[in-house]
């Protein structure tokens, strides 16, 4: 009687344990997670405009391809990382990270401030991530060209990271009508200081006003005309795609507005 019963509890053991491993959370893609709203897919990006409440936390939730990402105001969250210990983030406003993805993850919006950024996955094999004027991933700082970050310049570009297929800058427009010189490649623009900025000149795309979070595809060759009001600048993100990720450029895309509820 004995072993009957030992045997008889090791089965209803066992039997208690399944619905509670079937029951464990899976982790769904970044772009089906309610907080993560997608505004541009193409062959080269899926862009995705994340705005967490505060007090609010996302799902479980993959990214399985690597990407760039722009904090769009300060951020203090934590940051739970399928099988790490959970960690603490805090972020500046602009702040630009690099991730290789691969991971699954879920944020809390717990220190008292929403939780805002545009996630930019890149769809293409990128190699290695390097640092140019900003220290984005682990390494040395890398090769840091200023020539077109002048102080005067009505159009300022800064380099800051780089892989084998994108150069990530940070654009800043200080005067009130600038047009930049033509794109050789594909790229995507993104809206990161409050100072609204109109785009126009943009091959298939209507003039538009950008504000913070908002974005705009530049197609090869393009020559975007820059409009910020006077006494203000306006920063930008720009990831422009290499010769060798360049050909079969898509027509220009204008990323549909999303208005967070903050």
């Amino acid at each position: 009687m004995k072993t009957v019963s030992l045997a008889f509890l090791a089965i209803a053991l066992s039997l208690m344990a399944f619905p509670m491993r079937a029951q464990a959370p899976a982790a769904i893609p970044a772009a089906e997670e309610p907080h993560h709203h997608q505004v541009l897919e193409n062959s080269y990006v899926r862009v995705l405009r994340v705005s967490i409440p505060t007090g609010d936390a996302t799902l479980l939730h993959a990214h399985n391809a690597p990407y760039v990402y722009v904090s769009l105001g300060p951020a203090d969250f934590a940051n739970a990382v399928a099988g790490k210990p959970e960690a603490r983030v805090k972020l500046t406003d602009g702040q630009v990270g690099y991730s290789r993805g691969n991971f699954a993850h879920l944020v809390r919006a717990d220190a008292g401030i929403p939780f805002n950024n545009v996630t930019i996955e890149l769809l293409r094999p990128q190699g290695e991530p390097r640092n140019l004027c900003e220290k984005i991933v682990p390494g040395d700082a890398g090769t840091c060209d200023l020539s077109g970050y002048a102080a005067d310049a009505p159009i300022a570009v800064r380099p800051l990271l780089e892989t084998d297929e994108i150069r990530v800058s940070e654009v800043v427009v200080r005067k009130g009508d600038a047009t930049d010189k033509p794109h050789a490649q594909p790229g995507l623009l993104v809206a990161v200081s409050a100072a609204p900025i109109t785009v126009a000149h943009v091959a298939g795309a209507a003039t538009q006003t950008l504000h913070a979070g908002e974005i705009i595809w530049l197609p090869a060759g393009a020559v975007p005309k820059f409009t910020v009001a006077e006494g203000l600048e306006s920063r930008l993100l720009l990831i422009s795609f290499k010769e060798a990720a360049a050909a079969a450029a898509p027509t220009a895309q204008i990323g549909r507005v999303y208005q967070p509820v903050l």
